[in-house]
């Protein structure tokens, strides 16, 4: 009868448990490479998605075009110089309302088919996530979407000041899907109108934004 020596149960029992933590990590390393990979892909997805959606809400309220007088009212003195320039809340507030409205709107029913993820995606390689067919992946893309007006002042000559109105919206965009959740914010600029304003404007509003300005996309702490 053949002896086997103890020494070499423990190294097999070594090799054993070494092989078991490597298989360990690699499907960890694996699990968290195909996760980053696969929500990145579906990040740029729903981006794409909201440029459209948050595009085609704009084209819709404002298919009629609006004219500066509509949104602001410029007060002068009697020697023509500029003395205020106020905004019409009534029409500012509608147009945001809609427009914020019709993105979302539009979002809900472009995302509700998922989302189109290339196979080699899947293999968790960055290299590879655009290759290969396309496989569709249902998420659940929760968002919130917001317009303000911003405006911008601009020398435009000598006593003239081109004054534009942009409409910003951003949506807040959260991804759920069972590899993991990506939040991230798109921001997205029109121009709405603009005027070449004649007369000396006042430096106070050459210096702010009568709108209040725009949205700080920095990420918060």
């Amino acid at each position: 009868m053949k002896y086997r020596r103890p020494k070499n149960k423990v190294r097999r029992r070594v090799i054993v448990a070494l092989a078991a933590v490597f298989l360990l990590a690699s499907a960890v390393v694996f699990h968290v490479n195909l996760t980053r990979v696969l929500v990145s892909v579906a990040e740029a997805s729903m981006r794409s998605i909201t440029t459209v959606a948050v595009n085609d809400a704009v084209y819709y309220t404002l298919s009629d075009r609006v004219r500066y007088e509509e949104l602001v009212t410029v007060s002068r003195d009697s020697a023509g110089n500029i003395t205020a320039i106020t905004s019409n809340p009534f029409q500012i507030n509608r147009i945001a309302r809609d427009t914020a409205y019709m993105s979302q709107e539009n979002l809900q029913k472009m995302s509700e088919g998922g989302v189109e993820v290339p196979l080699g995606a899947f293999t968790g390689i960055e290299a590879l996530a655009g290759f290969g067919p396309k496989i569709n992946i249902k998420i659940i893309p929760i968002s919130n979407v917001e317009c303000r007006f911003v405006s911008q002042f601009e020398e435009a000559g000598v006593n003239q000041t081109k004054h534009s109105i942009y409409l910003e919206i951003v949506a807040d965009i959260s991804i759920v899907m069972p590899s993991g959740t990506r939040n991230f914010a798109s921001l997205t600029e029109v121009l709405i109108c603009e005027s070449v304003l004649l007369g000396k404007v006042p430096e106070a509003y050459l210096q702010s934004d009568i709108f209040g300005g725009g949205y700080d996309l920095a990420p918060k702490r």
